[in-house]
């Protein structure tokens, strides 16, 4: 059976996708055999030019484009958007068959969301779903990716509370961008006792993999 793990961000540019690859990465070079998989990719020509790409190169994957992600649009901005600029509708069982097909081939799935967990995915007067959506539909526990400075304990909580108030398993944090320093070392602190979760691991820019003990990694995932 396949087990799954669902990475959010607490915004933006935060690094999410990086840290993902990394995850995986570390993941693959203890021999767990991990793939990726994302519902949609906005502002990417194709698929290798994209997030997924990305994570396949970095990863060392080498997982099959098909399998990778269902949707990609060259817009630069959320799905539900960018799907109506390019007349594309994006449909639930699409992403669930790409999901069925990516976890009958890999063990251990790591799905990447798109932005932050308040992102819509589809908004029409015919359906209507956004990321947390999807974290139900996989039945997936998740990890909170964001960066630590300025304005970082406000991003962390807020999002932890969304998720918890909607009752996604949250198994806890990542943070990036990491350069030490008293107001770095402060907002962790804060930012593990106001949402009650652990910090998973600490990335510094240019980092190769995470710090953290690759079979803890792996005991987040959950069958699916």
């Amino acid at each position: 059976m396949s087990k799954g793990l669902f990475i959010t961000g607490t915004g933006t540019d935060v690094g999410k996708t990086y840290v993902t690859a990394l995850l995986i990465k570390t993941l693959r070079q203890a021999h767990y055999n991990a793939a990726y998989y994302k519902a949609a990719i906005s502002g990417a020509p194709s698929v290798a030019a994209g997030d997924a790409g990305y994570v396949n190169r970095t990863a060392q994957i080498n997982e099959p484009e098909n399998l990778l992600v269902p949707y990609t649009f060259t817009h630069a901005v959320s799905p539900h958007l960018a799907s109506k600029l390019e007349g594309i509708t994006i449909e639930k069982e699409t992403i669930l068959n790409g999901w069925k097909q990516v976890t009958a081939r890999y063990p251990y799935v790591t799905v990447e969301g798109s932005g932050g967990i308040i992102c819509p995915i589809r908004h029409d007067t015919t359906a209507c779903y956004n990321l947390e959506d999807i974290i139900q539909w996989f039945h997936l526990p998740c990890i909170i990716v964001g960066t630590i400075g300025l304005g970082s304990i406000n991003s962390f909580v807020l999002t932890a509370h969304y998720m918890q108030s909607k009752h996604l398993p949250v198994k806890g944090l990542i943070i990036n961008r990491y350069h030490g320093g008293i107001m770095e070392d402060d907002n962790i602190a804060m930012i593990t006792e106001r949402t009650g979760l652990p910090v998973l691991a600490v990335v510094k820019e240019g980092d190769t993999s995470l710090s953290a003990d690759p079979h803890k990694l792996a005991a987040l995932y959950e069958g699916v």
